[in-house]
C-alpha cells in the first residue's frame, strides 16, 4: 500500500483513541517517505496468559496497519518484564511468573499473532536481550533518569498509595523498564492499550534523556466482551478466542448486542468508515436487518483466522442450529458409565460449564434438554446409548453412555 503521509495518516487514525502527538507522527511519516527509511514500531506483549482473542487483536490489526504501509513492526515479547508483570490497573502486586512459564507462553503468543500480522515484515523480539545485560549500575543509572513523584501520579499507583495498599519497588520498575525498550529499539511509534497510556508516555521521556527523538503514541480502546459491557477477558467468559472453531466463534459473534456489532465492524474489520455509516443508516431506517449486517461481521472474522469456506459452513450451520432448532452435525464428544450420573458435577469436571452451582442454576432454569427433552432433576439415570445434550442456547455435546 502506497499512501502519501497525509493519506497514510488518516488510515493509521483509524480506531486510535490516543495519538501523542499528531504533528510529531506526520513529521515522521513525511521523513519516511522522502527518505525510504522505514519507521520502527513497537508493541510489548508480556506472556502472562497464553491464549490470545479479539481484544488482543485491536492492537496486533494496529500494527498491521503499520505493516500494510511498509514500516517495520517489533512485537516485543516482555521475557525479562514478564518476570515481574505489569501493574498495570491492578489493586495488589502481581505474583512474579518463573522463566519457564513466560517462556512456554512466548512460543504460544508466537504461534498465534501471525494469524493477523505479517511473519515476513515482523520482528520477534525478547527484552531480556537488552534488559538482561543492564546489570546494577545501569539499571541504577536509569532509575536515575524519572522521580517517584512522578511515578506515583500514575493511578493505580496513586490508588494504592492512597488506599495504604503495598507497591513493590519492582513494580515501580517495570514502566522503566518499559521505556527502555523503546530506546533499546529507538522506536519511532509505540503502540498499546489505552491503559497503557502512562508507560507509553514514560518511554518518551526516557528517549529524550538518552537523547533520542520521543516515540509517538498510539493507543487503542480496550475492547468489550460479548456481554457489550465489560472488556473482553477469558476469566469472565465474554471473549472470542482467535483459534476457536469456526462455528463456536460464528455464534459468538452472533451473540453480541446489535449495537455492539458497530465498535466490532471500526476495529476488528477493514470495512470503510463511510461503508459502515450507511450500513448503520439502512438499520436505522428499516432498509437492512441487523441480523444481517451481523452475519457479515462474523464472516468477515471467521474469514481471516480461518477460510471464506469455513466461514459459509460456520454461517449455514449456524441457520441449522438457531433458525431450525437442529443439533450441529459434528459434536464434541463425552462418555459415562450407565447408571446414575449426578449432572453439575459431570458438566463442571468436562468444563463444559465452569462450575457446579452454575450447571444446577441451568436446570432450574430449564436450559439443559436430553434429546429434546428438558432436564429437572440433577441425578439422572441413562440407559447405554447416545444422547444429545443442549446447555443454554449454543451448547451441544454428544454423550456415549457405555454398559
Amino acid at each position: 500500500m502506497n499512501l502519501k503521509p497525509g493519506e497514510a495518516l488518516e488510515y493509521l487514525k483509524r480506531g486510535v483513541v490516543d495519538l501523542i502527538e499528531e504533528e510529531e507522527l506526520l513529521k515522521k511519516l513525511e521523513k519516511s517517505y522522502k527518505e525510504g527509511r522505514p519507521l520502527k514500531i513497537k508493541a510489548g506483549f508480556d506472556p502472562t496468559a497464553p491464549d490470545l482473542h479479539l481484544g488482543h487483536t485491536v492492537l496486533l490489526r494496529k500494527m498491521k496497519h503499520f505493516q500494510d504501509l511498509g514500516h517495520e513492526v517489533y512485537f516485543v515479547i516482555g521475557d525479562f518484564t514478564g518476570m515481574i508483570g505489569d501493574p498495570t490497573g491492578k489493586s495488589e502486586t502481581r505474583p512474579a511468573l518463573t522463566k519457564e512459564q513466560v517462556l512456554k507462553n512466548a512460543e504460544t503468543y508466537k504461534a498465534q499473532v501471525f494469524k493477523v500480522l505479517d511473519p515476513e515484515r515482523t520482528k520477534v523480539v525478547f527484552n531480556s536481550t537488552w534488559l538482561g545485560k543492564l546489570g546494577a549500575e545501569g539499571v541504577i543509572r536509569l532509575c536515575a533518569k524519572y522521580t517517584v513523584a512522578r511515578m506515583l501520579e500514575r493511578d493505580d499507583f496513586k490508588k494504592r498509595w492512597e488506599a495504604g495498599r503495598p507497591i513493590a519497588i519492582h513494580e515501580l520498575l517495570y514502566p522503566l523498564f518499559q521505556a527502555y525498550d523503546s530506546v533499546a529499539l529507538s522506536a519511532d511509534v509505540e503502540l498499546g492499550g489505552t491503559d497503557q497510556l502512562f508507560n507509553l508516555l514514560v518511554g518518551r521521556h526516557i528517549q529524550r534523556e538518552y537523547g533520542q527523538e520521543p516515540q509517538v503514541i498510539m493507543t487503542v480502546p480496550i475492547l468489550e466482551g460479548l456481554d457489550g459491557v465489560q472488556k473482553m477477558s477469558k476469566s469472565l467468559g465474554n471473549y472470542v478466542g482467535i483459534t476457536e472453531p469456526p462455528f463456536q466463534m460464528f455464534g459468538k459473534i452472533m451473540s453480541i448486542p446489535d449495537e455492539l456489532m458497530w465498535r466490532y465492524y471500526e476495529l476488528l474489520t477493514d470495512v470503510p468508515l463511510n461503508e459502515l455509516s450507511r450500513m448503520k443508516k439502512e438499520v436505522e431506517e428499516g432498509k437492512a436487518h441487523p441480523k444481517e449486517i451481523k452475519k457479515r461481521l462474523a464472516r468477515i472474522i471467521v474469514t481471516e483466522f480461518h477460510s471464506e469456506e469455513e466461514a459459509i459452513k460456520a454461517e449455514e450451520e449456524f441457520e441449522r442450529v438457531f433458525a431450525k432448532k437442529e443439533a450441529p452435525k459434528e459434536l464434541p464428544v463425552f462418555e459415562a458409565g450407565a447408571g446414575e450420573i449426578w449432572l453439575p458435577g459431570f458438566l463442571r469436571d468436562n468444563k463444559i460449564l465452569p462450575s457446579s452451582s452454575e450447571a444446577r442454576r441451568f436446570i432450574r432454569q430449564g436450559a439443559i434438554d436430553i434429546n429434546g427433552e428438558k432436564v429437572k432433576e440433577e441425578k439422572l439415570n441413562l440407559a447405554p446409548g447416545e444422547y444429545v445434550l443442549r446447555i443454554g442456547k449454543k451448547k451441544f455435546i454428544k454423550l456415549i453412555v457405555k454398559g
